[in-house]
């Protein structure tokens, strides 16, 4: 896999050749709804939910506020990462359906003007995922077939991820990172229409 390094990270080529733009009355925020865990989630995160939970609970299903009072608000999976906790092995928690869509409670009650903070910052910037790689972060692109519409609908528009990720990425590495991996892209495209040309 090629790498591009930016700061203290490595850059999967992906991110920046790869199209995507969400498409939720597709893929119905399934994200949100499948998977062997719960979303990515940091100490600080959960102890932000927990801080301001009773303006997040209005916009939680009953079996929610249920499953987090049982399980707390965040666990730690078969990985021993720290993760969402899920309603019955289903839905994460802090998710709700609107129209049969599945969205965000914390990202709505966000929205309304009811707490300080989005949402995780794994959600945000799903279909990226930040691990780690030695001494270095590593942003790579996750592959899941439900998302699957989004990359049709990225493909279309011709939406690069990193720039329909744009505001999750300038949250997570700052203004000045994002910058260097919009030059950098700007280059390696650059580059490949070259190479393209000669072989013509």
């Amino acid at each position: 896999m090629e790498m591009f390094q930016i700061g203290n990270a490595v850059v999967s080529r992906d991110v920046i050749e790869k199209r995507f733009a969400c498409d939720l009355h597709q893929c119905k925020g399934n994200c949100c709804v499948y998977g062997d865990a719960g979303a990515p989630i940091e100490l600080q995160e959960a102890e932000l939910i927990e801080k301001h939970f009773d303006s997040i609970r209005p916009y939680l299903q009953p079996e929610a506020i249920k499953a987090i009072e049982e399980q707390g608000f965040a666990v730690v999976d078969e990985d021993g990462d720290r993760v969402t906790p899920l309603i019955e092995n289903r839905e994460c928690v802090y998710c709700y359906f609107d129209r049969g869509i599945a969205r965000c409670a914390i990202e709505k009650a966000y929205q309304d003007g009811k707490i300080p903070f989005r949402k995780p910052i794994s959600c945000w910037l799903y279909p990226i995922r930040v691990t780690r790689l030695n001494a270095l972060q590593a942003v790579v692109l996750h592959r899941w077939n439900i998302c699957q519409p989004a990359y049709q609908k990225g493909e279309k528009e011709g939406t690069p991820v990193y720039k329909y990720l744009r505001d999750p990425l300038i949250a997570r590495f700052g203004q000045a990172w994002y910058n260097e991996l919009d030059q950098v892209a700007e280059e390696w495209q650059q580059q490949k229409q070259q190479v393209q040309s000669l072989h013509q």
